[in-house]
């Protein structure tokens, strides 16, 4: 048997600390320790801590000191994060159904103050504001107001939580994105907590978040990563997060950036090498000497999309970039020291002589190589070469639906429409942009990029540019220091000369809430099937997702955004044809206003101080005075308003009777045939709620004029809003009713065309459970729970998916719906499937075990049969204790009254 983890001492400065130093573990010699990533080292870390305390056992630690690259068989072990990180849409979901459980362990004769965040949370309000006006001094002003009417009632419950729940800190809107402010502020990179003998015990930083892009923070050398929002929950009550240990793959990085080039452009390079690669539910770490001329910010954009490629997380180790990057963000020296120093005594600290550890693969690029990239027009994954980028749109243009094009016949596509616009007449075509947004965490955390683009709109507007009146632009940093310091540079007021004026501190456009267009542009759109084009600094581009008015949207650095929005088409080759006229008729070309790496980096060297950080951040909590004047009651029950359209008591504590649930499933029917690539933005939308949908009809009948729907995200408090959005996009394609976008499908066995939404309400009143058929890479994109708890509610018991990402698999397995994967070969296609047979799922009871198979019996009209296998896709042993109980939601209030009951003996 092993013996516990034994303590040893660490001072630094006049401090000393406990820690658990990983190489007293017996059985882990220096050199095996060497041979671990070390990633694998954290994870190792917090084993051994939790070990220690009595709540993980020793055999965890053995499989992770005995961690193999390339084991055909993987064990799960626990992840208990040190803290959380939330935003408001997935946030205020996870508070209601925090409330919600309160009630329920109310109702059932527990204590409701139980129910209690055990690790610090923070909530960062950074998703509701809108670009509802742009390009004025005002904006920034206007949105905000905007943003408060729109979401009061939201906001009160926000400040009743902050009150209610201890461990919770709430950061007021207007206050930045939650991924920089993390990055620039929130994270310690070791935290520290009350050890034996009096002295502080420390341990390296780590977290879940309740977004997919929590993982920019892995940029720091910060193990985390995002997970929906049930699985934030149990975090938070102190369960143990159960993952499979993973494959680690390497991605050595060697030579320099070329001149012209960008960290943006290296990350979209990267995360199409990933994904051509495939590193679903893998952990990549980089290592290499690339590592050291890559700055901290430069490592967590690359970081920040790893959602993107699929992966767990990109991971780079701690050094020097990191100790630079903290003081340089206005970190205290004696955190800085502490850092050092534990990351160094724990070999958890990489320098250029430390050698490289065992990975199961190796991916390897010179970014010398990288050339100036976009990536569109559907997804962050298909890097376009810039030079390239004309033809990549011309191709989507002609291409059929059927094969992802826009199937614009040959005869329409050189359609232009002329439109008036306050005084001024502009031509749209095909390509025109429309939507020009310097947006997202991910570019706007990167000094580099934001002075890049401030120095390009300079020159620009010293060239007599101008930006066309037809294309929408926007700045919307994620933190308000990125104000401040392109002020200091002078770059603030040539960025608005061209429009880009400040629209607010949040996500904005990257997650769909660009606002609305003028009129005439929508309008022009509609009538004439123009496809118009988004150009954002973003981190995705799926279809639906940025305007439901542009259809092709490019991912790009905030300098290549700025070129865009003076070019206002897509069609253009910048690298070769001019990008404007100045006012004497003379061709402007990027390469000749383009900034060198040395005038950016002079720049922030003189603009950017660690004081700006300190000073900005020192409010944070407090900085937002329509946030102070909010008044909430310090109650333990939260009082829901029947008749809120906004928040809705939680229905997801009413388990079902386990013998049923875990029984087999006869007579299915399929709801929906899906393809390859669908995201949890086609199956829970985000954005405007179309007044035609059910959702809209629900607040039709409810009193709510169309002009204060708000979007699907900010009512994701309220289920009967949700389940009725729930494979609501206006792009999705369901190959039951082939031709037809939009959340559409056929009920059977009539045939009869109608709206999902309807369609699961007829089958539940017929007692008919649900199937959903899907491609590859199911449920890509965001962590939105609302994916998977909308697909409960609808009634569907089972996604049979050719392979799932892996959030969204989680999700799906966190709220009692299978995660079924078809076997390596086969898909509903090979096997002959359309959907429009009955199912029976055999064998559930007996093989409910990660791993095990179920039987499939599909029923076509005539009475022939198909019959085939597949993987239950409930991974881990914690995944199906959730699964017999209906769900994670009642399994964690299931433990509470557990505990309550025990103690009360």
């Amino acid at each position: 048997m092993m013996a516990l983890p034994s303590l040893a001492t660490l001072t630094v400065g006049a401090q000393t600390y406990h820690y658990y130093p990983l190489t007293a573990l017996p059985g882990l010699s220096p050199e095996r320790l060497a041979q671990l990533p070390f990633v694998m080292r954290v994870f190792l870390e917090g084993v051994t801590r939790h070990v220690a305390q009595g709540r993980a056992e020793p055999q965890d630690l053995v499989h992770l000191i005995a961690w193999q690259p390339q084991a055909e068989q993987r064990p799960s072990m626990p992840f208990f994060p040190g803290r959380v990180v939330m935003q408001d849409f997935t946030g205020v979901p996870v508070l209601n159904d925090l409330a919600g459980m309160r009630a329920a362990v109310a109702r059932l004769g527990g204590d409701p103050a139980s129910v209690n965040p055990r690790v610090p949370v923070d909530l960062v309000i950074d998703h509701s504001v809108q670009v509802d006006y742009y390009g004025s001094p005002d904006a920034f002003r206007l949105n905000a107001e905007k943003e408060f009417e729109r979401n009061r009632e939201r906001y009160e419950f926000l400040h009743w939580c902050q009150r209610a729940f201890k461990n919770l800190r709430i950061v007021p809107p207007a206050s930045g994105i939650v991924h920089q402010v993390n990055l620039e502020y929130l994270a310690r990179g070791v935290l520290t907590a009350e050890g034996p003998n009096g002295l502080p015990l420390a341990y390296p930083d780590t977290l879940v978040g309740t977004d997919s892009h929590t993982t920019m923070i892995n940029g720091l050398g910060v193990v985390g990563w995002g997970v929906g929002g049930i699985e934030a929950i149990a975090a938070m009550l102190g369960e143990p997060i159960e993952i499979v240990i993973p494959d680690v793959i390497g991605f050595r990085l060697s030579g320099h950036l070329p001149e012209g080039t960008t960290p943006t452009d290296l990350t979209l390079t990267i995360i199409q090498m990933l994904r051509q690669f495939g590193v679903v539910d893998k952990v990549v770490e980089f290592f290499g000497p690339g590592l050291d001329h890559l700055t901290l910010a430069d490592r967590a954009m690359i970081a920040n999309m790893a959602p993107e490629s699929g992966a767990t997380m990109l991971y780079f180790p701690v050094d020097t970039q990191t100790l630079d990057y903290l003081r340089f963000t206005g970190r205290p020296e004696d955190l800085v020291n502490l850092v050092e120093a534990y990351y160094q005594a724990q070999h958890l600290f990489r320098t250029a002589e430390t050698p490289t550890p065992t990975y199961t693969a190796v991916l390897e690029l010179d970014m010398s190589r990288v050339q100036p990239s976009l990536a569109g027009p559907r997804r962050p994954q298909d890097r376009v070469a810039l030079s390239e980028v004309p033809a990549n749109f011309r191709q989507a243009l002609t291409a059929p639906r059927t094969a992802n094009g826009f199937g614009i016949p040959e005869a329409e596509q050189e359609t232009a429409v002329t439109v008036a616009l306050d005084g001024q007449t502009a031509t749209l075509r095909h390509g025109s942009v429309v939507i020009a947004a310097i947006t997202s965490c991910t570019n706007t955390s990167n000094p580099f990029v934001m002075v890049a683009a401030g120095l390009l709109a300079k020159k620009a507007v010293e060239r007599g540019l101008r930006t066309p009146p037809y294309v929408k632009t926007s700045l919307a940093p994620g933190s308000r220091v990125v104000i401040d310091y392109l002020a200091a540079a002078g770059l603030l007021k040539p960025l608005e000369a061209l429009g880009f004026h400040l629209v607010g501190f949040g996500c904005t456009t990257c997650i769909g809430n660009a606002g609305p267009l003028p009129e005439p542009i929508v309008n022009a759109i509609k009538d004439n099937n123009l496809i118009a084009v988004a150009v954002l600094s973003g981190n995705r581009n799926f279809e639906g997702r940025i305007s439901p008015h542009t259809r092709a949207n490019y991912l790009a650095s905030p300098p290549l955004v700025v070129a865009y929005a003076l070019a206002g088409e897509i069609g253009r080759d910048l690298s070769r044809e001019p990008l404007g006229y100045d006012p004497q008729g003379r061709p402007v070309y990027l390469r000749e206003i383009w900034p060198s790496s040395q005038e950016v980096f002079e720049t922030i060297q003189r603009a950017i101080r660690p004081e700006l950080f300190i000073r900005d951040y020192a409010d944070l909590y407090a900085a937002n005075p329509l946030w102070n004047a909010i008044e909430s009651k310090e109650e333990v029950l939260y009082a829901w308003d029947e008749g809120s359209t906004y928040l809705q008591p939680p229905p997801f504590y009413d388990p079902p009777e386990t013998a049923t649930w875990v029984a087999d499933i006869h007579g299915a029917r399929v709801l929906a045939v899906l393809g390859d690539s669908v995201t949890t933005d086609h199956i829970s939308p985000a954005g405007s709620i179309p007044v035609h949908t059910p959702a809209g009809q629900y607040l039709i009948q409810r009193g709510v004029p169309p002009s204060e729907f708000n979007s699907y995200g900010s009512r994701r408090g309220n289920h009967e809003v949700m389940v009725r959005g729930t494979f609501a996009n206006i792009r999705l394609k369901n190959l039951l009713v082939p031709g037809v976008e939009g959340g559409f499908t056929r009920h059977f066995p009539d045939g009869e065309q109608m709206t999902i939404y309807e369609a699961a309400m007829r089958y539940q009143s017929e007692g008919v459970p649900l199937l959903i058929l899907a491609g590859k890479e199911y449920g890509t994109g965001s962590s939105r729970d609302w994916a998977a708890k909308g697909t409960r509610l609808l009634g569907v018991r089972a996604v049979i998916a050719e392979s799932f990402e892996r959030i969204h698999r989680a999700n799906l397995a966190g709220m009692g719906v299978l995660p079924l994967q078809f076997l390596p070969g086969q898909n509903a296609s090979s096997l002959g499937l359309s959907g429009e047979e009955t199912y029976d799922l055999l064998g559930l009871a007996e093989n409910l075990h990660p791993g095990g198979r179920v039987q499939v019996r599909a029923r076509r009209a005539d009475g022939s049969e198909v019959h085939f296998d597949v993987l239950l896709r409930l991974d881990t042993a914690n995944e199906i204790r959730y699964y017999r109980q209906g769900g994670l939601l009642p399994a964690v209030l299931n433990a509470l009254l557990g505990q309550e009951a025990a103690a009360g003996a």
